[in-house]
């Protein structure tokens, strides 16, 4: 008797295990509620699905992470998990969720770096806002033209848009955003300095597009102030760049390249962004610079250097004299 006894409740406790763990599954698979109140859950870009999970138990949308985690696993459905912004609502089951998630995001995250010009950065909203046929042309048109006289000013970062936003709003939260980073320390020290808040913002646009580093930047940002000191031109390839592009795509729509290899040709070209030519500052900043540009300019190294090159690699070399500069060039270009 004993012998049938002990596999009988083996089979009854597995079986006892089996349908608690199917309850377990289909009661925290259901809706928290019956609530159909929206509820707004941003998701960053790059989120796993058990962060995903937590932000949605956090919120009062799942009733078990680790439920939400397996389903994710099992059903193969983390691809229809995008970043952006959703409005979800307790009522909802895993299921229902999952799929509010592979309908797309209310908004989108765009993400804008450093350095680039506003006919470039149009472009990034266009693709990140998944605009297409005359949305994105309108969208594209009204940007130029609402952003024309910014540049410089239109912050890098990553921003969160809904797909329909208009170009005027997306240059509005640009440039209150630029007003929120140049806090008040910086707008006392530039005011403390002999450059005006647009002529820093234009050297520090140059100084986005010269330089590859952080520890680069006031170390140039201090040579393009001790040629300026001694009346020398800044001598800067991308105010070059930035005026070749400018005469060349006169439809920006059509222009995939804003900032092109120089030729010999190219460094004669009038224009007053030819820094080799022109003296001084540019009369507008060339690209949209980050806040480490910025406080580059601002804040300059003192040095002695008057000359800089980047090898092939990348990294960068100083010199303080013309002919210590050509030696440069000879020993790290080839030339």
């Amino acid at each position: 008797m004993k012998k049938f006894l002990i596999p009988g409740i083996l089979l009854l406790t597995l079986f006892i295990s089996l349908v608690g763990g199917i309850f377990w599954w289909k009661w925290n698979s259901r809706p928290i509620s019956d609530d159909k109140t929206p509820i707004r859950i941003v998701i960053p870009r790059g989120r796993s699905a058990a962060q995903v999970a937590q932000e949605l138990y956090r919120k009062g949308l799942i009733r078990s992470p680790l439920v939400f985690k397996f389903y994710v696993q099992l059903t193969g459905k983390a691809k229809n998990i995008q970043a952006g912004e959703f409005q979800l609502s307790p009522n909802l089951s895993i299921p229902e969720i999952l799929e509010m998630f592979s309908k797309g995001p209310l908004q989108l995250w765009v993400t804008v770096p450093e350095g680039l010009r506003r006919e470039e950065i149009v472009g990034r909203f266009i693709e990140g806002l998944e605009m297409q046929g005359i949305q994105a042309e309108t969208f594209g048109q009204e940007f130029l033209e609402s952003s024309e006289g910014k540049e410089g000013f239109l912050f890098p970062d990553t921003y969160l848009f809904p797909r329909n936003a208009t170009a005027s709003a997306v240059i509005k939260v640009m440039n209150q955003t630029f007003e929120k980073k140049i806090d008040e320390d910086l707008r006392g020290a530039i005011a403390k300095s002999d450059f005006t808040l647009e002529e820093i913002i234009t050297l520090a646009s140059i100084i986005e597009r010269e330089t590859k580093t952080s520890e680069e930047r006031p170390i140039v940002a201090g040579i393009f102030m001790n040629r300026i000191d001694i009346g020398m031109g800044l001598q800067a390839d991308a105010t070059v760049q930035y005026a070749v592009a400018s005469a060349k795509c006169l439809m920006p729509s059509a222009c995939n390249n804003w900032w092109p290899i120089l030729t010999k040709e190219d460094l004669q070209i009038d224009s007053p962004y030819n820094t080799y030519k022109f003296k001084g500052l540019p009369p507008l900043p060339i690209a949209n610079p980050g806040l480490s540009s910025i406080k580059a300019a601002i804040y300059p190294e003192d040095s002695d250097y008057f000359y800089y090159l980047h090898d092939p690699d990348g990294k960068i070399h100083y010199a303080k004299t013309l002919s210590e500069h050509n030696e440069n060039v000879r020993k790290y270009l080839g030339k």
